[in-house]
């Protein structure tokens, strides 16, 4: 009897151990990736993203964009304004949605 108990408290125990492990296992994995130094290919792609971003701001247009891209983009943008009518096509357009009226009916 006293065997039992001793076998039914070390199994909990061991199975309270196991859980706390591997909680602090997944907790300490994090908290090593986040002080360790990116991989290179990490590093690379991300500041690739950095140079291209800042291209951008410089040249106000995509980064990578060739000098004729302003009169192409303003073509396309005329193009499309004579197939589809006026309005601004830089902007995401503004729906207005009205309330439906409902009439009530005799009973």
């Amino acid at each position: 009897m006293i065997l039992q108990q001793i076998l039914r408290l070390s199994s909990l125990f061991h199975s309270a151990v196991a859980t706390h492990v591997r909680r602090n296992i997944g907790l300490s994995a994090i908290v090593f990736n986040k002080a360790k130094e990116l991989d290179p290919v990490q590093k690379l792609f991300l500041d690739n993203i950095k140079e291209y971003n800042t291209k951008s701001k410089q040249a106000g247009r995509p980064g990578d964009a060739r000098p004729d891209f302003q009169k192409d983009l303003n073509e396309s943008l005329a193009r499309l304004q004579r197939a589809y009518g006026e309005g601004d096509l830089s902007k995401f357009p503004e729906f207005k949605f009205e309330e439906p009226k409902f009439e009530e009916t005799p009973k």
